[in-house]
């Protein structure tokens, strides 16, 4: 037997009126699909937020609307308030302007009534209901009625207005509500946009010369101080980090700061970041996995720099956070949970099967010979999902890994060092020793027998093909284990020599630092770890991204497919360096909201020598069209579907109009 070891804030946006347009989504769009007898069901709320019986609230002393809104008191006494984790409260008005009545515009007392429709139907404007409230007020341009929210929007000091994303809004319409607003309200309006299809209309106006005011949620994201992420407590020893480089350490004990978003990390106990990033990267994704307390504080390197080099204790909360010294009771019951664990957990690992086997011949049961990136794609590919395509492919299995560190005496030598005391207990000699031992197995030699069999496959096969070589290790993408982002990826291989070449590189990640202290966090045997190759059809992509079944950051919102998407190969997406365009899909109502579009002024894409080089292009472009990203989320929900229903985590290309799934794996969520 060997004894060696064998890829994601909080949406970046305020996202201000957004728990609005949900429960306008829910009532509206839900009761629409149901019999008029169905209960529709609201998001929850606050105790303090549900409505009292009458003659118990400040509120049912209050007129049911104004007509107009003179000063910000009178708002106040309209206002309700949401407390969306931001530090900050988001007080709105709900508006409705009528326009049978010369655009007679009513501030609706949001504290006594819900929705539009209750203040409609409780002032006998209209007795509508369902459906027919929903298509005549929300999807027909000669509406009766124009419905929208006020929001002060605390960390900018400015109002907004906006509708709920699936509102067939027309410039028409736009330019009403403008006007009628300006003359009933005391203070200057931004239109905040929550669809692609309402900046458009808003574009469409200011061509008439009609200026628009905009406020859109990632200008409103830049003045953010506090971003939850992942919500949790945790006690280590505070570091600020500027930048990691190849020489950083970072011990499990410790509670970093970082000033740059990291590509990759390894176990510790917190994460603070001071500039937003990507929601979805493997970094956060990890931390989820890690269940540690994950958050974007801006300033923190500053506002905590006294703090450095002591144990602290780190909450996030979904409002607020948390960053103190720590009890030292506290600190040494912290440091006995840093106990090594004596129950290691082995992964499954068929080390008899050895042939080359195409992704078609291998279903989800198969991870134990091929791991689970290459059996769940096999998977996905007999599922035959209509308008969706998996890039051919073929699994190196674990058996050639063995043979290879056989064949090359590196078991024994591979043992002794991971065993040595000072590897043990030493941070930084351990990171380099793995970096001598990933050198062993790369400047190994291949047997020729196995070189001969995949170079014959992909000369039949995959002639002038651009290749991937991807690790498929079974110990990534476990049920209770995510493992993203630990192992490494060849991109775009090109000749023979690349190719074999990749295959040891892939081979030798399973000894990369940030995956060695991810099993060791996890308590896994390292000597029963080993890597599969996944051989793939390169997609040179237009865009690239994740998607996710699920809300990952609000497990009570399961009624929505979180994408994030860039142009180009999808390593941006996954690195989580820059903002990525993020959007969030409702199959209920089948509406879209753009949270966030992409900052990048640069993508990756294929070099024509091999690898991949980096392309300037244009920004504020969107990436994703509605199209797109309907089709996009309709996929993963089938996808979850063929994995029983569990939420999935998934990465796709876009290229020329097709779609392809290159990876679906469990989503790790973390308590």
């Amino acid at each position: 037997m060997i004894r060696s070891i064998g890829d994601r804030q909080r949406p970046i946006t305020l996202r201000a009126g957004w728990a609005l347009t949900l429960c306008l989504v829910l009532v509206c769009g839900t009761t629409a699909a149901r019999s008029a007898q169905s209960t529709p069901t609201s998001p929850r709320r606050p105790e303090s937020e549900k409505k009292a019986p009458a003659g118990n609230r400040e509120a049912d002393r209050v007129p049911s609307s104004f007509e107009r809104i003179s000063s910000r008191a009178d708002f106040d006494l309209l206002a309700r308030v949401y407390y969306r984790g931001r530090l900050h409260a988001l007080p709105h008005v709900m508006f409705v302007i009528d326009r049978r009545s010369r655009d007679r515009v009513y501030y609706v007392n949001s504290r006594l009534y819900q929705f539009h429709k209750d203040f409609v139907n409780a002032t006998y404007l209209s007795l509508e209901r369902g459906r027919a409230f929903y298509d005549n007020n929300y999807l027909k341009s000669d509406r009766r009625f124009i419905l929208g929210t006020i929001a002060y929007q605390t960390t900018a000091g400015k109002f907004t207005f906006e509708f709920w994303e699936g509102d067939r809004l027309t410039s028409n319409l736009l330019s009403e509500t403008i006007g009628a607003l300006k003359r009933s309200f005391f203070a200057p309006l931004y239109f905040k946009p929550n669809s692609l299809a309402h900046e458009q209309t808003a574009g469409e106006l200011n061509k008439t010369g009609t200026s628009v005011l905009l406020l859109t949620a990632s200008e409103l994201a830049a003045g953010q101080q506090y971003q939850p992420l992942n919500l949790g407590a945790g006690i280590g020893q505070l570091r600020i980090i500027d930048r990691i480089t190849a020489d950083t350490v970072i011990d499990r004990n410790q509670i970093v700061i970082f000033k740059e978003v990291p590509v990759h990390l390894t176990p510790l106990s917190g994460i603070i970041t001071t500039e937003p990033a990507s929601p979805l990267s493997h970094v956060n994704m990890l931390a989820k996995g890690w269940a540690i307390p994950n958050a974007t504080i801006k300033n923190a390197d500053n506002l905590f720099k006294q703090l450095e080099g002591k144990y602290v204790r780190f909450e996030v909360r979904e409002n607020d956070y948390s960053l103190v010294p720590a009890d030292p009771r506290e600190v040494e019951k912290r440091n006995r949970e840093f106990v090594k664990r004596s129950d290691l957990i082995t992964p499954r690992a068929d080390l008899a099967y050895a042939r080359l086997t195409d992704l078609s011949r291998q279903r989800a049961r198969d991870a134990v010979r091929f791991g689970a990136k290459s059996a769940n794609l096999g998977e996905i590919v007999h599922a035959r999902l209509p308008g969706v395509e998996v890039p051919a492919g073929f699994a190196i299995p674990f058996y050639f890994y063995q043979a290879f560190i056989r064949l090359n005496h590196l078991e024994e030598r591979i043992a002794v060092a991971v065993e040595e005391d000072r590897f043990v207990h030493d941070l930084r000699y351990r990171k380099n020793r793995l970096a001598e031992m990933r050198r062993w197995i790369e400047e190994g030699h291949h047997d020729e027998s196995f070189r001969r069999a995949v170079l014959e496959k992909v000369h039949r096969e995959y002639a002038g093909a651009g290749l991937f070589a991807r690790s498929s290790t079974n110990a990534e993408d476990l049920p209770s284990f995510s493992g993203a982002g630990l192992y490494t990826t060849v991109p775009n291989v090109r000749t023979d020599e690349q190719l074999m070449e990749a295959i040891k590189t892939v081979w030798a990640s399973v000894w990369n630092y940030e995956a060695y202290e991810a099993r060791e966090s996890f308590g896994m045997n390292h000597f029963g770890v080993y890597p599969a190759v996944l051989i793939q059809t390169g997609i040179d992509a237009d865009s690239a991204g994740v998607a996710i079944t699920t809300d990952p950051f609000d497990s009570a919102d399961n009624d929505a497919v979180y994408v994030n998407a860039k142009r180009g190969l999808g390593i941006k997406v996954v690195e989580g360096r820059r903002v990525a365009e993020q959007a969030i899909y409702r199959p209920r109502s089948g509406t879209i909201q753009v949270l966030t579009r992409s900052d990048e002024d640069t993508m990756l894409a294929f070099d024509e020598r091999g690898g991949v080089k980096e392309v300037t292009i244009e920004q504020q472009r969107r990436v994703l069209t509605d199209a797109m990203l309907r089709r996009l989320a309709r996929v993963a929900l089938e996808i979850k579907r063929v994995f029983g229903g569990r939420d999935q985590d998934i990465e796709w290309v876009f290229r020329q109009g097709k779609l392809y799934i290159v990876q679906s794996r469990p989503y790790i969520a973390g308590s």
